[in-house]
């Protein structure tokens, strides 16, 4: 097998399993990729080479993440389309500037900035004074947010509704890597289940469809919160679209006077922590 058809048949097996992931058929594939579903299934079995256009169409039809976009590229023969700059670099300036501006916005409301892997980039003062008292070995580099949210010796002896917010932080880290997996995911999954109590049977029709709060005791009263989280909706660097900006939101008047007592006075939001992705 030449060296040419060995990349042909990666390419197959890469689309195939995007393709799967995303749950279409060949002719919703071809119909979003502008092709026909006969070159979809010649280029799935290895029969047909796609130019680097097509690669790429095909790619923005799957969602495909830019980081993976480029590994279809390389799959396919081509080198890849999508340049990955490192946080700390000068040329992402104006960005840092701006997601420090967002997150001093924030105040007093805690907020990171974090990586596909949940792992700290940046974070605000408020944020720190929420995890103020959590064991100082789950804050060194590299610090991962699910983990300081729901480890036994993070915030999860402080989280009141453990036994639902646990499982919401975990779901919503395995369906995200359902659809875009990366390295590293199921080992934190398996971590991350040892420490969450048995998953809740609810029977409360009003609960379904409801956003789960979270449930905080602190030094000034217990604390009620939303979070949300932002992305770069039209990022072409793979450091930027991997980006994540999760903001939590007090629920009532209550917490957000209490986050007011508990927050120190605003500062802007720093730069990359030793150990975060781009930090040296």
């Amino acid at each position: 097998m030449t060296t040419e058809t060995g990349q042909r048949t990666e390419l197959g097996e890469v689309l195939r399993g995007w393709r799967a992931r995303r749950r279409i058929s060949q002719l919703e594939l071809a119909t979003r990729a502008g092709t026909t579903q006969r070159h979809v299934s010649f280029m799935e079995s290895g029969r047909s080479r796609p130019g680097r256009a097509m690669v790429v169409r095909l790619a923005e039809a799957l969602e495909i993440p830019l980081r993976e976009r480029n590994a279809l590229l390389l799959a396919a023969g081509y080198a890849p389309a999508y340049k990955e700059t490192r946080f700390e670099d000068p040329r992402l300036g104006a960005v840092r500037a701006a997601l420090e501006r967002i997150m001093a916005a924030h105040h007093p409301y805690p907020a990171v900035i974090i990586d596909r892997g949940a792992d700290l980039v940046a974070a605000n003062d408020a944020f720190d004074a929420l995890v103020a008292g959590v064991d100082a070995r789950l804050l060194e580099a590299p610090v991962n947010i699910a983990r300081v949210l729901l480890h036994p010796r993070g915030l999860a002896p402080r989280i009141q509704n453990l036994d639902e917010w646990a499982w919401h932080v975990v779901d919503s880290l395995r369906d995200g890597a359902a659809r875009n997996p990366y390295p590293g995911t199921s080992e934190l999954l398996a971590e991350l289940q040892r420490y969450v109590p048995g998953r809740p049977r609810r029977t409360d029709p009003d609960y379904l469809g409801l956003a789960v709060p979270l449930r905080l005791t602190s030094p000034v009263g217990e604390l009620r919160l939303l979070s949300t989280l932002t992305h770069f909706g039209t990022a072409v660097d793979v450091t930027l679209a991997e980006l994540r900006l999760e903001a939590f939101l007090p629920l009532d008047e209550e917490t957000a006077d209490r986050l007011s007592a508990l927050a120190p006075r605003e500062r802007p939001g720093r730069s990359p922590r030793p150990g975060a992705p781009g930090a040296d």
